[in-house]
């Protein structure tokens, strides 16, 4: 005798669905989202190439970690890439600076909260969103390269999604450079020691990341990567770009 019972569920077409005010919300959320993904893409379909810099908003101007951000973002910007932030104080306050001061484009990916986030002055395009989920599609979208300052939760969530959508082959292979080693040392050898050893990613995930803290050095190696295959995406590359 089996131990399962089988039991009749209703089918959706025999379920009265109500037409409420929460549901028409729900609706017009969507096509909110829709509007806030189209205003992105027209508005920054044109700034390729360019790196994504990320790090934290509570760095102060005085930091070490804020004036170094400034200088790779000025290199970069001076190399011929758009530098995108997420248009905030702290690092991406930085990163705007430095962008805004060479001779490319400096983007904010501004998002609207209940504390911290204020946009900065620095920006030759800002972007408001609402969503955070939009905002970091746009990151990834139109970056070339990541740039990763030290940081806090913000910081490592979107160094991880960058890595797993490298990983699983959702986005192009791009470098992925940590900045201020000391910082990142202690992560870097726990993916070694723990996630290697454990055996719940491979070895050679690892190399997905690169610790350089020379401002001229990490301009040359995203060029480096680059070299042979330019910076315009493939054609399969663009297919897998929709469906971030």
């Amino acid at each position: 005798m089996s131990i399962f019972t089988t039991k009749k569920l209703p089918k959706i077409t025999d379920q009265a669905v109500p037409e409420s005010e929460s549901t028409s919300h729900e609706s017009w959320h969507a096509f909110e989202i829709m509007a806030e993904f189209v205003d992105a893409t027209e508005r920054l379909k044109q700034i390729t190439p360019a790196v994504s810099i990320f790090g934290s908003a509570r760095t102060k101007p005085d930091s070490p970690y804020y004036q170094l951000t400034e200088e790779i973002a000025r290199q970069l910007s001076d190399a011929g890439f758009s530098v995108i932030s997420g248009g905030g104080p702290g690092i991406m306050e930085a990163a705007n600076k430095g962008a805004f001061a060479g001779k490319s484009p400096s983007i904010g990916l501004n998002i609207e909260l209940p504390f911290e986030q204020k946009g900065n002055a620095f920006q030759d395009i800002g972007i408001n969103f609402q969503h955070f989920f939009m905002r970091k599609v746009m990151f990834v979208k139109y970056a070339s390269a990541y740039v990763v300052m030290p940081g806090g939760f913000g910081t490592l969530d979107e160094l991880m999604e960058a890595m797993t959508l490298v990983q699983t082959g959702k986005t192009r292979k791009i470098p992925i450079i940590l900045v201020c080693e000391p910082f990142w040392r202690g992560l870097v050898d726990w993916f070694k020691n723990t996630l290697v050893a454990e055996g719940v990613v491979s070895a050679g995930d690892i190399d997905l990341v690169q610790m350089i803290d020379d401002p001229k050095d990490i301009v040359e190696a995203i060029f480096k990567h680059y070299e042979a295959r330019g910076f315009e995406l493939s054609a399969a590359e663009k297919q897998v770009q929709l469906y971030l």
